[in-house]
């Protein structure tokens, strides 16, 4: 999707309140880009979980009154909507997409702690969980953080230096911010939902690796498919994530960039 803010939901709660924030991130004068609100199918859509629910005037009063920039009706003003964009200046408009995109990652900030202020639960970018003072970490989107976060813990129980980070805007894609969460680790282990087909990676961990690609000292990398069609991912896969990036580290090099979890070989 070109051109689309992603957000990305844990749960049905996050849901809810990235559906509210995106209709103000869509509609700020800074902005005007559509925002996609994710959700992981079954997982979540059709999962049943509680969900604390705003009062509709004080979502109403959040969001604002829709100002259109270019009314479709406004006849004393006419423009054009949809038509085919050609050569001459498709490159142009292309440009100020990107520049569009690029400029959002502030308001996405802004309206997630107002947000905060309104509901009591603020929104960044990203999260980053029981990282302070972690060797090792792992990179997730969507439902499969609050199973990261399980492993977590376990781990940490075990005397583990390991911690999440979850990306919440993957698009635009928050480089700096990811580049301070990630750049102290000894290792990270991403997590792909996704498959590029004969690429290098997922598109999470082409994202992670390009950004920490220039750093004079960077942590070792390694990349691991699971749960297409919706299969599960267990705290044990997880676990397991863990354990093959530690011993990427403790060799020392990554022979094997592109792992699977939860795969029958």
């Amino acid at each position: 999707m070109q051109g689309w803010i992603q957000l990305f939901s844990e749960n049905a709660q996050e849901v809810y309140d990235n559906m509210i924030q995106a209709v103000r991130i869509a509609e700020d004068m800074r902005v005007r880009l559509p925002v996609m609100v994710t959700q992981d199918g079954f997982i979540i859509s059709h999962a049943v979980e509680r969900v604390e629910l705003l009062d509709d005037e004080e979502v109403k009063n959040f969001v604002g009154p829709y100002r259109p920039l270019y009314p479709l009706l406004d006849v004393r003003n006419p423009v054009t909507y949809g038509p085919l964009d050609l050569f001459d200046y498709y490159f142009e408009h292309k440009r100020s997409e990107i520049e569009a995109i690029d400029n959002c990652l502030p308001v996405i900030e802004e309206v997630g702690k107002e947000f905060g202020r309104l509901s009591g639960r603020s929104y960044g970018l990203l999260e980053e969980y029981r990282l302070e003072d972690a060797e090792y970490a792992v990179v997730a989107l969507g439902s499969t953080c609050g199973t990261a976060k399980e492993a977590v813990d376990r781990l940490r129980d075990r005397g583990k230096k390991v911690g999440l980070l979850k990306i919440r805007c993957f698009r635009p894609f928050p480089k700096d911010e990811v580049i301070r969460a990630l750049a102290p680790r000894k290792g990270v282990a991403v997590l792909d939902r996704s498959v590029v087909f004969g690429g290098f990676g997922g598109p999470v961990f082409t994202e992670i690796r390009s950004a920490l690609y220039d750093l004079p000292s960077r942590p070792l990398i390694v990349d691991f498919y699971y749960g297409l069609g919706g299969r599960d991912i267990y705290v044990e896969d997880i676990e397991k994530a863990f354990a093959r990036v530690e011993e990427v580290v403790r060799v020392g090099r990554v022979e094997k960039h592109i792992d699977y979890l939860g795969l029958r070989e």
